[in-house]
């Protein structure tokens, strides 16, 4: 292979990486997930990054909480909804990552430093080849 032909592969390889993150996007962009407490006192909708969509008290049976028990069991009703869709994007993501790079610590904020900039540039094979022994 020569190397305009090379070129022309890593050209239609960017082509192919850049659409699979267009749909990548539009995928994280409709996550969703809902949680309900375990006596169904609150149901609780998140979006995409935990984002609060909706709030149901499906029963009656939140009217014999208190306000602290029931603002509880809101927020606790909503971390699971939010866990769950951390879920969803960490799957979402994790096709799109290179290898080692865990997709549930970057979609939770902690992944390290190394995880955005590592120490030595990650590099496709096939460019680093061109880099080495140049034009044909």
């Amino acid at each position: 292979m020569n190397y305009s032909e090379r070129i022309e592969g890593l050209f239609q390889e960017y082509e192919r990486q850049r659409n699979s993150l267009a749909e990548m996007q539009a995928r994280m962009s409709a996550l969703s997930a809902t949680a309900t407490s375990p006596r169904q006192e609150v149901s609780v909708t998140v979006g995409q990054n935990g984002v609060l969509t909706d709030i149901q008290f499906p029963s009656g049976a939140h009217k014999r909480l208190t306000t602290a028990d029931l603002t509880r069991l809101v927020l606790d009703t909503y971390a699971d909804a939010k866990e769950q869709v951390m879920n969803q994007a960490a799957d979402v993501l994790a096709p799109m990552l290179p290898d080692g790079l865990d997709a549930h610590k970057l979609v939770r904020g902690q992944a390290g430093a190394d995880a955005f900039l590592p120490k030595e540039p990650r590099m496709v094979t096939s460019v680093r080849e061109l880099l080495t022994r140049g034009p044909e």
